[in-house]
């Protein structure tokens, strides 16, 4: 794992149940503000799934990914419902959620 991905990845840990993150925001308290793309395709390969809750990164504008690597958008959606969080259209209303760290 590179040292990218090892912060990537420990950012996203500390994503609270029942909020949510953007890309971009994962980037940027990694430490790599303009790499939005390169943590979507960090968590492609996300070492430990259940220790490192992906499912709770979500685009600029709330939007659940399409391509969702471990089980596509409804396993995204059911697992952010069960942390609490309403998905409408299979977007998250980031003025409620967005994790404020």
């Amino acid at each position: 794992m590179t040292e990218f991905e090892y912060s990537v990845f420990a950012t996203i840990r500390k994503i609270p149940k029942g909020c949510v993150a953007t890309y971009g925001q994962i980037a940027r308290l990694a430490g790599h503000e303009r790499a939005s793309r390169a943590v979507g395709t960090a968590l492609h390969f996300n070492p430990d799934p259940k220790g490192t809750p992906c499912y709770r990164v979500v685009n600029s504008k709330g939007q659940l990914a399409s391509a969702f690597a471990f089980g596509g958008i409804e396993k995204q959606k059911e697992l952010l419902q069960k942390d609490g969080i309403i998905v409408k259209n299979y977007k998250v209303d980031l003025s409620i959620y967005q994790w404020e760290q």
